[in-house]
């Protein structure tokens, strides 16, 4: 793998249009990300305006995978959950460029998160993935436990149902416990 840096996002000049132009990628070539194709520019800038603006507050981190000066992936670490939720996180909108997959930029991106939740005391995170097309072989590869599946959970970017995946793993303390 080329030198990936991985860092937290703000919504800086830039920051913005790649990480749209990213989500507009992801939905034309099939990802299940909540949105459905053709997906406008407006609505995706909108999501990551709303987004980048809770990273701000301190709810969530959004990171970046840059080979060089180009984001190449993301991933987002939800942590502003319920008040009987403090001990987990939740891993969301983890996307990587059709031409950089296969690479190890999701790993590098899915380590780093587990390490911010560690950091932010967490030590339980969840995540989903879609049925078809999932990231599923990803996540179990890095240690998340398939709890079951929810048939018809979803539609596809290009129509028709798929079902979700629901994993666990936990993180930081609770390894030790």
């Amino acid at each position: 793998m080329p030198h990936i840096a991985i860092k937290p996002l703000a919504d800086e000049p830039g920051i913005r249009g790649a990480l749209t132009e990213l989500l507009i990628e992801t939905v034309a070539s099939g990802g299940s990300v909540s949105f459905m194709h053709p997906l406008s520019s407006e609505d995706a800038d909108a999501f990551w305006q709303d987004s980048l603006g809770a990273a701000a507050r301190g709810e969530r981190f959004v990171l970046g995978a840059f080979a060089g000066d180009d984001l190449i992936a993301t991933v987002t670490l939800l942590l502003k959950l319920p008040p009987n939720q403090p001990h987990r996180a939740e891993i969301a909108k983890m996307m990587t460029r059709v031409a950089h997959r296969g690479r190890g930029v999701a790993t590098a991106l899915l380590r780093a998160a587990e390490t911010l939740a560690i950091e932010h005391g967490r030590t339980l995170l969840v995540l989903d993935t879609a049925v078809d097309d999932g990231a599923a072989p990803l996540y179990e590869k890095q240690g998340f436990q398939l709890t079951g599946i929810i048939p018809e959970y979803a539609l596809k970017p290009h129509g028709g149902l798929t079902g979700t995946m629901i994993y666990w793993k936990r993180i930081g303390a609770a390894l030790a416990a």
